[in-house]
């Protein structure tokens, strides 16, 4: 048990553990990285360290501390208890007033975005008013054993006008607390907040190393261990919760997309499987739009005179050698633009596949003139 089972991003576990056991823990860290890279597993780890009762600079995984704060490890189930206790159809004061907390030892807590509903949950779950004020008051009591950790996942879902609340823990910071947020990307909080928190960056794993841990935990065989490394991009989270066949599904679908896009034929079929796409309820939007990064990633790659072409889609290498030879860089430049616009306007609640119909339309490539095929 301890940090060691923690795999990868070695100079990240190693900065942790000196702080532990010089005893210079900062009051706020941020750890960023890809979904799945290990944050939040890595943040539980930092919480078990910092109240191990047995040991200064890591934890043991076998006293009272430890074996409850390992109950973090699934946190589903206990969202859902959370959700459930708080009732099927809460309005927005119930919401504030009974905020979604996740306490299994008496020191740590986990903040999650909060979904409201177990059921028919909504679109975009975000750290709410009234999570944010618990921690706030929480932070300043004293820990019953080492050090209060307070764990604040999807902290680039907090609302830029309730950072406030939480500045005022940072400028004011507890000396027995540590505050650790998570966010795929440091840049989605306030300079403010970023500002008063000790930053680090979590990187993906090989794809070798993503594998090794499937091998060890899952059941998949070689094949598919290697496509699931291939397509979580070396996030062993990712990995894990894999549907190989569903992701691979979906990764052609977008494909499609793009191929049907570029010449524009057959509208009625590039709608058909847009709005597929857009309407899935297994695979969030923002899942389906890093898919279309990956994709233009390849065809850049391919564009390209490099001779390293090392595909994030190799199982599509074929189709996207295709496509690569009926678009440019100004194409993919233009799809990535557009693929920007419409994930910034997301926040907006706007039709996603109205949206994505937008974006396909635009990319179509103009057909040639008869006759005049020397135009330029």
């Amino acid at each position: 048990m301890g940090f060691s089972e923690f795999l990868g991003n070695g100079r990240v576990v190693t900065a942790l553990r000196g702080m532990l056991s010089a005893e210079r823990v900062p009051h706020a860290m941020l750890f960023s990285g890809p979904r799945g890279v290990g944050k939040f597993t890595l943040a539980r780890m930092f919480a078990q360290a910092a109240n191990c009762e047995r040991l200064k600079d890591d934890f043991c995984g076998e006293c009272d501390s430890c074996r409850r704060i390992a109950l973090l490890a699934d946190v589903q189930p206990l969202v859902e208890q959370g959700l459930a206790q708080r009732g099927e159809r809460p309005d927005n004061s119930t919401v504030e007033r009974i905020p979604l907390l996740i306490q299994t030892h008496p020191d740590v807590w986990a903040v999650v975005p909060d979904p409201v509903r177990a059921k028919d949950p909504v679109a975009r779950p975000m750290l709410r008013m009234g999570q944010l004020r618990a921690v706030q008051r929480a932070a300043y009591f004293k820990p019953k054993g080492r050090r209060r950790v307070f764990i604040l996942d999807g902290a680039e879902t907090m609302r830029w006008d309730l950072s406030g609340i939480f500045l005022k823990i940072l400028e004011e910071p507890p000396e027995s607390a540590t505050l650790i947020l998570l966010a795929p990307n440091p840049f989605l909080l306030q300079s403010t907040i970023r500002s008063r928190c000790l930053q680090f960056s979590l990187a993906a794993l090989t794809s070798e190393e993503v594998e090794e841990i499937l091998r060890t935990r899952t059941q998949l065989n070689a094949e598919d261990r290697k496509l699931a490394a291939q397509y979580s991009e070396g996030c062993p989270g990712t990995a894990l919760e894999l549907d190989v066949a569903a992701v691979a599904a979906l990764h052609r679908g977008a494909l499609t997309v793009l191929e049907r896009a570029v010449e524009l034929r057959g509208i009625s079929h590039l709608f058909a499987s847009t709005s597929a796409l857009a309407k899935s309820q297994e695979i969030a939007f923002e899942n389906v739009l890093e898919v279309f990064y990956s994709l233009l990633t390849d065809l850049l790659d391919l564009s390209s005179s490099s001779s390293k072409k090392t595909l994030r889609n190799p199982a599509l290498r074929r189709e996207l050698e295709t496509l690569s030879k009926k678009v440019d860089v100004a194409w993919i430049t233009k799809a990535v633009e557009g693929f920007d616009v419409l994930h910034s306007r997301m926040r907006r609640n706007i039709n996603r596949s109205l949206g994505l119909d937008a974006v396909a339309i635009s990319l179509a490539r103009p057909a040639p003139v008869p006759g005049n095929s020397d135009l330029r």
